[in-house]
């Protein structure tokens, strides 16, 4: 396991969090249907112009589509929609699993998948990948009876692409090319993307969302992935690059 105290925090982590935070607000019916009411009403208090009609109906169209995405049925269809974009595990061994961060409230599934594949010697590594999450996983895989040398990973990374970019980096130079990959299902699409563009042949073994997330956290997790996978893709994430220089220092401890 790489040394946390060899970890170069990047400005990644930051703006990550500050883009999700700026989604929560955007679940807030009651900061954003006020929005949308004066963008819907408000062109009809000026002077006659021709754009008026326009602007109300982009503003119906998208209070239509906000009200979808918060409903029961957006997420159940925002949900589904991410998880048939999700090969099936075709079952082939791999040179490492490797477990992405989620969070507390993921870790307790990731693990008894990862340790589960582990056991059925489908690899004979699990590399954890995640800041805040990584060091946290290893000793909850260790406790299940995987052994410490079967553990390898980094808690380095604040972002999915720094989860791909560190992962490559500290695992290609070691020949590791096939990967099974477990994340939750929301999740995989993007990741598995990410990672296919640096070089890995990725097979997807989802682990489950936890029950326990309320309905409210199940929303955000779908339309926070929506937005994840349409924005990695305007950054071109999901074409063929070179490792190179990750931009991070990591030294293995």
């Amino acid at each position: 396991m790489v040394d946390l105290s060899a970890c170069q925090i990047t400005s990644a982590g930051d703006l990550t969090r500050s883009l999700w935070r700026l989604l929560n607000l955007l679940m807030q019916p009651s900061i954003v249907l006020p929005m949308l009411a004066v963008m819907i009403a408000a062109p009809w208090v000026v002077r006659p112009r021709r754009w008026k009609r326009r602007i109300s109906l982009v503003g119906v169209m998208l209070l239509l589509l906000y009200s979808l995405g918060l409903s029961p049925l957006g997420v159940s269809l925002g949900g589904e929609g991410l998880a048939r974009l999700i090969p099936r595990d075709s079952g082939q061994p791999a040179d490492a699993i490797v477990v992405l961060g989620r969070g507390r409230d993921f870790r307790a599934s990731r693990v008894q998948v990862a340790a589960d594949l582990w056991r059925q010697q489908r690899s004979p590594l699990i590399f954890v990948s995640g800041r805040g999450d990584a060091i946290e996983i290893a000793r909850m895989l260790e406790s299940t009876g995987v052994p410490a040398s079967a553990i390898d990973g980094e808690p380095c990374s604040a972002t999915t692409n720094e989860n791909a970019l560190f992962t490559a980096a500290l695992l290609q130079p070691q020949g590791i090319r096939r990967l099974i990959l477990v994340t939750d299902p929301p999740h995989m699409a993007r990741s598995l993307l990410t990672f296919r563009s640096l070089g890995f042949e990725v097979t997807p073994h989802p682990s489950p969302v936890p029950k326990s997330l309320d309905t409210r956290k199940r929303q955000f997790l779908v339309l926070r992935e929506w937005a994840g996978l349409i924005g990695y893709g305007m950054m071109g994430r999901y074409f063929a690059r070179e490792t190179g220089e990750p931009g991070f220092e990591v030294r293995a401890g």
